[in-house]
């Protein structure tokens, strides 16, 4: 395993393929998923680029802080940034899965100089609404409870956390509290002002984030959607090959 020294606690990310003058790809994975999350795509999108895949705090092989206040939005593109760094990449394609897509357009308003493109998979901007956000927020309050009650019994049985290796239940507690949970609507207000190309992926069995693909196709100036047939919250696992297909056909015209 490789890791990453970060505020006194280990990042365990994977670096696949090789430099040839493609842009370089991260992906984040989704809450209570990992880096594992992404192996069955790694043959294909690292086939002419390298692509960084990563655990979150709290995820994975990564460090737990006990420290709540050390799970954070910022903490997170921090962590992004840190990555970059450590391979040398000043610029790169950025792309996640529901929170890590969430992430991915929180780390384009804290870097815009560093993204070159965006890949948002099954994810959502967030809420202009306060009433909309704090329920969001009581229901990651609500699935850290479950970890903090159950331990890693509390996972769901989605395909994307059933091989991701979590070490602390504690940690995807305090991940859920302050990385799950959102703050304000600077993210969904920014989306008119992103001036990269952007693919907006979805299952068209992810009930739960079409709208929010829409969405963030239609205000995204010039973003491109693909809706992946048959798949549902984890469209890169249930139809990696349709999957591929789309974000490699989305990079290669980059």
């Amino acid at each position: 395993m490789t890791y990453l020294e970060r505020d006194g606690h280990r990042i365990h990310f994977h670096a696949a393929g090789s430099a040839a003058g493609a842009l370089p790809l991260l992906l984040s994975h989704g809450y209570g998923a990992s880096a594992a999350m992404w192996e069955a795509n790694l043959p294909a999108l690292a086939a002419d680029r390298v692509v960084l895949t990563w655990d979150m705090r709290g995820h994975g092989a990564s460090g737990s802080p006990a420290d709540q206040a050390e799970y954070s939005e910022a903490a997170t593109v921090a962590d992004m940034a840190a990555l970059l760094d450590s391979q040398g990449i000043d610029r790169a394609v950025i792309g996640g899965l529901s929170l890590g897509g969430y992430m991915s357009l929180a780390f384009w308003l804290e870097h815009p100089e560093r993204v070159a493109a965006l890949v948002l998979c099954d994810t959502g901007p967030g809420y202009r609404s306060d009433t909309a956000r704090d329920q969001w927020n009581d229901r990651a309050a609500a699935t850290a409870g479950r970890f903090e009650r159950d331990g890693l019994a509390a996972l769901s049985g989605s395909p994307e956390t059933q091989a991701a290796g979590h070490g602390s239940a504690l940690g995807l507690a305090r991940a859920a509290r302050g990385m799950l949970a959102q703050r304000d609507a600077r993210v969904i207000t920014a989306l008119p002002g992103i001036d990269v190309p952007v693919l907006v992926v979805v299952g068209d069995r992810d009930e739960p984030f079409l709208g929010a693909a829409d969405y963030m196709a239609a205000k995204i100036p010039g973003a491109a959607q693909a809706v992946i047939p048959d798949a549902g919250h984890a469209s890169n696992i249930d139809q990696p090959a349709a999957f591929d297909q789309a974000v490699r056909a989305f990079l290669e015209q980059l």
